[in-house]
């Protein structure tokens, strides 16, 4: 069971003690422990560079399409400032959707500290290419904040395409795992340890393959 969260340390030792000698207790425990975790307000932001597919994916992640009446804007229509949504199932969970970096708005430089990424809990960086200067510089922001992120690799269907029509030998399966094996690299050179990367598929985001 993991007991990270909101409980100190000290308290999840006392947890691991009582469920070797009163686990009776010890269950009591880790339901007040979840109760807190029921009201507490998540904040997971969005982010990689613009055009990657970001406000699909907010949209998807929610359960609505792009054209729902409160979806994320999409297309032309690119973020210009952090947006919050809140999640319908989950109203303490809310998704941020970041302006995309390198952006003439939005310089990379300049980047970090104009979105204030210390402000949210955790991240998803989208990429849809392969990994590139502007997440390696969100991953390590991410990283020295000690926070965690998922990296996602979208459009993954317009890389099958295009692979099939220039690869006399072209295999779908083949592909994906040199297209993850990619990520990973990118994200064990930048001192991120069991990196957790998502191949999806734009724009139904259907999950091809993780790690």
């Amino acid at each position: 069971f993991n007991m990270d969260g909101p409980l100190d340390r000290e308290e999840n030792e006392q947890i691991r003690e009582m469920i070797g000698n009163n686990p009776a207790e010890a269950v009591a425990k880790i339901r007040e422990h979840l109760e807190q975790i029921d009201h507490i307000r998540l904040n997971v932001a969005i982010t990689g560079e613009p055009g990657t597919g970001k406000s699909t994916f907010v949209n998807a992640f929610r359960g609505i399409d792009n054209n729902h009446e409160g979806a994320a804007p999409t297309g032309c229509k690119s973020t210009t400032k952090p947006t919050s949504y809140h999640h319908p199932d989950y109203p303490n969970v809310i998704l941020w959707d970041l302006p995309g970096i390198g952006s003439t708005m939005w310089p990379a430089d300049k980047y970090v500290e104009r979105v204030e990424l210390e402000k949210f809990d955790f991240f998803i960086i989208i990429s849809a290419n392969r990994f590139r200067e502007n997440d390696v510089k969100l991953a390590m922001e991410i990283q020295k904040m000690g926070k965690k992120f998922y990296f996602v690799r979208s459009k993954i269907n317009h890389n099958l395409r295009d692979e099939e029509r220039s690869q006399r030998d072209f295999r779908e399966e083949k592909t994906l795992e040199t297209i993850m094996e990619d990520c990973i690299k990118g994200l064990k050179e930048v001192g991120t340890e069991s990196p957790q990367v998502f191949l999806l598929s734009i724009p139904d985001l259907s999950l091809r393959g993780l790690c």
